[in-house]
Order: structure tokens, then C-alpha cells, then sequence
């Protein structure tokens, strides 16, 4: 399935803007430095929802529960991952904690915001 870049965009804003205030204000313990977080914190989005946009819909069914699953998990283990390694001051549980919160919060979201405005993303 092809994904135009403009739908991704929009998708990819709408997660910035869920999961960016809930990771701040979790990461807030390790980090006060505001530019830094900003940097790190694009970085590791754009490179999971990507992945989910463009390599997870080659084996996946977008739609399915397996598609759903296989993207949020690689979604909150890749950030779970560059969370603790980015913050030391981070234990990998925090991590966790964090990349779980953002996520299906973004998810849940983004679901309901497809529900009411189907065209949003198109």
C-alpha cells in the first residue's frame, strides 16, 4: 500500500503534538534542557513512525490487530531504548513508562481522531 507523504505528515504532526507535552513532562527528572529534549525527541519519532508507516505496512495488514500490535511495540521498544540511553539519569523503567504513556496515548487519539474526522489524514 502507498503512502503519499503529505498523509504521513499530517499523521506524523498529530503524534508531535499528543506525545510531546506527556514526554516532557515525564522526562522533566532527567533533562532541563529544553532544546536538547526537542532534538532527541524528533529524532526518535521520526525514526519509529516512519518504520511504522513505511516498513511496517509491507508484512502487515494496516487495519488489523497484528499490524496495531507490531507497531506499537516497536514504536514504545525503540523509544523505550533511545529514552534510557539519551538520559542516563533514566532508568530503564522510567523509559519504559514514558515511550508506553506517549504511545498509546497517541494511538488511542489518533484513533478517535480518525472516528470523527475521517478526512483529517487524507
Amino acid at each position: 500500500m502507498f503512502f503519499p507523504i503529505t498523509e504521513w505528515a499530517r499523521a506524523f504532526a498529530l503524534t508531535i503534538v499528543i506525545e510531546a507535552p506527556i514526554v516532557w513532562v515525564m522526562l522533566r527528572p532527567a533533562t532541563s534542557d529544553a532544546i536538547r529534549f526537542a532534538v532527541l525527541f524528533i529524532t526518535v519519532n521520526l525514526a519509529t513512525h516512519l518504520a511504522v508507516w513505511y516498513v511496517l505496512t509491507q508484512p502487515f495488514l494496516i487495519g488489523t490487530l497484528e499490524y496495531a500490535v507490531a507497531a506499537e511495540s516497536w514504536a514504545i521498544a525503540a523509544e523505550t531504548l533511545f529514552y534510557a540511553v539519551a538520559f542516563p539519569a533514566l532508568s530503564a523503567r522510567r523509559a519504559f513508562v514514558v515511550a508506553t504513556a506517549a504511545n498509546l496515548t497517541s494511538f488511542l487519539v489518533g484513533r478517535i481522531v480518525v472516528e470523527l474526522w475521517p478526512d483529517l489524514l487524507i
